[in-house]
């Protein structure tokens, strides 16, 4: 386990309110404005507390807006690690914390003719790993899955063990997948981050509310704090959709800390993380402990049908 301490910090999930960017052109631009969020999020909370995680929504940087694969790669889709991680980790570097980028559309050498929707974890010693989303969305999202590429060979579900806790992400739809966000939790992530961009009408307010259910949900499941920063982009900015924001911080018993009032709009909500108190009722608890008492043996359908895909 990394170092212990801090084990109490603000956690900051930070959604966004920009036009969509039409080329890779655009993203140096795009990403001093994320920059300047970070700023804002870790000067302007410091009476407060120490901001040590900023997660920003998936689409950040760049939506899949063209409708094939070859023109998201000929216009958008960039390298990963490059120019603009770097600048990220020199960003969390000079401020001592942990970001969780929006996502980039992503080329990678060793996958031709492939684009991912990839977000990056990265800290004051750097890129720590990059997340690609495993369940676009069908059919709006054309980019691949990295379960669905021959010869892919590296972890689906990465996490990343810092002094701030064992960090896990996914993005969006993913974690309607209770099998995905799992993945994560059984690797010992204690904090669980969604990137999202989570539209209208299954947002933040009622009758739909899923995003709220869903973030509570995979908390109280996973006995992990999930700070869950979403998309706030009007429909100007990222059509065919709207974006309700509702970004938010939930405890490990799927109480909510904090929210972003529903609505488009450049937002910050912050609430604390107390790793100290999750690891203490991780170990103490006896009942509602839904991590131990996991019979996945049982779970005889998932596993045949996985079987039946090889």
């Amino acid at each position: 386990m990394a170092s212990a301490a801090p084990l109490r910090y603000l956690a900051a999930a930070v959604q966004t309110d920009l036009p969509n960017p039409a080329t890779r052109a655009d993203l140096p631009d795009r990403v001093g404005k994320l920059l300047a969020l970070v700023d804002q999020a870790a000067l302007g909370y410091a009476p407060f507390g120490d901001v040590r995680l900023v997660a920003f929504p998936e689409f950040a940087h760049a939506a899949p807006i063209y409708p094939t694969v070859e023109e998201l790669r000929d216009k958008l889709a960039v390298p990963l690690p490059n120019e603009q991680t770097d600048r990220y980790h020199r960003k969390a570097n000079e401020r001592g914390l942990y970001i969780q980028t929006g996502t980039f559309l992503e080329v990678d050498a060793k996958y031709p003719g492939h684009v991912f929707n990839t977000t990056c974890l990265v800290g004051p010693d750097g890129l720590l790993f990059k997340y690609r989303k495993v369940n676009p969305w069908i059919p709006w999202e054309v980019h691949s899955s990295p379960h669905d590429v021959p010869g892919y060979a590296e972890p689906y579900f990465p996490v990343a063990e810092t002094e701030i806790g064992v960090l896990g992400t996914a993005i969006c739809y993913d974690w309607l997948f209770p099998e995905a966000i799992r993945e994560l939790a059984l690797q010992g992530a204690e904090v669980l981050i969604r990137v999202s961009a989570y539209m209208d009408p299954w947002g933040a307010t009622p009758p739909m509310d899923w995003w709220t259910v869903v973030n509570r949900c995979r908390a109280l499941e996973n006995i992990a704090y999930v700070v869950a920063a979403n998309q706030g982009a009007r429909l100007e900015h990222y059509p065919p959709f709207s974006w309700p924001g509702g970004s938010m911080v939930v405890d490990y018993d799927g109480r909510l800390l904090a929210q972003a009032d529903p609505g488009p709009g450049g937002k910050i909500v912050i609430a604390p993380i107390d790793i100290a108190a999750l690891r203490a009722e991780r170990d103490r608890r006896v009942g509602h402990h839904l991590l131990s008492h996991l019979r996945t043996e049982t779970h005889r359908h998932a596993r045949d049908t996985a079987e039946r895909r090889r």
